[in-house]
């Protein structure tokens, strides 16, 4: 009974994860069906490209427009499908020129419905419930590592690329400190030579 209800859970928690590149200027949009009454959770983030934002939009199956982002770099989303149908999520470059931008995000489509029977005895109702609470936190856990590790990557970017200005800054200083001294021994020779006049 209990692989039958690990088995069900896995089968029916639909979450994706994907990692796109959205060119400038440009629009890449998803789709995911939903069934009325559930719950859709985006979770987006924006790894890599110009100012590390990008614009949301998400459509109700009725072309309504149901949520909207300008310039986000990161977010989580959770919108409730009040209708059946596909709903459209776009991802948008729109106001960049040049510059492409990479976006990993996750989908979480639909809560679990409830597996327990009626004619199941209370323990048995208990161990469901506790495997389902454990596959939801094992998958927010597994968000939240791949949330993490993109920006530790993120950070570690700006990290070694603030370095490499220090370090290209202390030698231009290093340059500029020669020449200077350099300057002022020539200066201070010539000033204090001594000039004959035949």
């Amino acid at each position: 009974m209990i692989l039958k209800v690990l088995a069900v859970t896995v089968l029916f928690s639909r979450a994706y994860s994907y990692i796109v590149t959205i060119d400038a200027p440009g629009e890449e949009c998803f789709f995911e069906k939903m069934q009325a009454g559930t719950k859709m959770r985006l979770t987006f983030e924006v790894t890599e490209g110009g100012f590390l934002d990008i614009d949301i939009k998400i459509y109700s199956p009725d072309g309504n427009l149901a949520y909207e982002g300008d310039r986000e770099s990161n977010g989580k989303i959770t919108l409730a499908a009040d209708k059946e149908g596909i709903y459209r999520y776009c991802f948008s470059n729109k106001m960049s020129t040049m510059t492409p931008k990479i976006v990993m995000f996750s989908i979480d489509a639909g809560e679990r419905p409830a597996y327990a029977k009626e004619e199941d005895g209370e323990s048995e109702k208990k161990l469901e419930t506790m495997i389902k609470e454990l596959a939801s936190s094992l998958t927010s856990v597994k968000k939240e590592q791949d949330y993490l590790e993109i920006r530790q990557r993120i950070h570690h970017a700006i990290n070694e690329g603030t370095n490499h200005r220090v370090v290209l800054w202390a030698a231009f200083e290093f340059i500029v400190l020669i020449a200077v001294t350099v300057g002022q021994v020539y200066f201070l020779k010539k000033f204090f030579e001594v000039r004959r006049v035949v």
